[in-house]
């Protein structure tokens, strides 16, 4: 049972350095759990790649397939964003180090992660790396 943010997962879908190894991670998983911020992020990543032409539109229509058919097929566990959660993360900014660089939708998918007691994310974006640790979340790679 593991917790991740948008960049793990999407390594599911994408094809870069990191993604075989937590392809491997991930379906070895009895659980991934993800805050439900991921699936707009996730699309937004698959619209990036579309956008950006690393992807043609079949690509891109395949990716949202495989996405819904594992969504559906219950692989992914979301956790929700309720106002519990986002009103955590809006606290977070009054006592976090002004030296953390922190993103709001990084911040709800670390207060997620805290609010559900994961002690690790597993992350590959390096902002989220650093703000994670500074708020007691150890930061994981497959």
């Amino acid at each position: 049972m593991i917790f991740c943010d948008t960049s793990a997962i999407a390594k599911l879908y994408l094809a870069e350095k990191e993604s075989p190894v937590m392809r491997l991670k991930l379906e070895a998983e009895d659980q991934v759990f993800i805050s439900e911020l991921g699936r707009a992020e996730l699309m937004g990543v698959f619209h990036r790649q579309l956008r950006e032409k690393k992807w043609t539109r079949d690509q891109f229509m395949t990716a949202i397939r495989q996405f819904t058919n594992d969504d559906l097929g219950g692989f992914w566990s979301w956790l929700s964003l309720d106002g519990t959660i986002v009103e955590s993360a809006a606290k977070i900014y009054t006592t976090l180090p002004d030296s953390v660089f922190l993103r709001s939708a990084d911040c709800l998918h670390l207060v997620t992660a805290m609010h559900h007691g994961f002690p690790e994310i597993y992350t590959y974006d390096a902002h989220q790396t650093a703000a994670a640790s500074a708020l007691g979340l150890k930061p994981r790679t497959a």
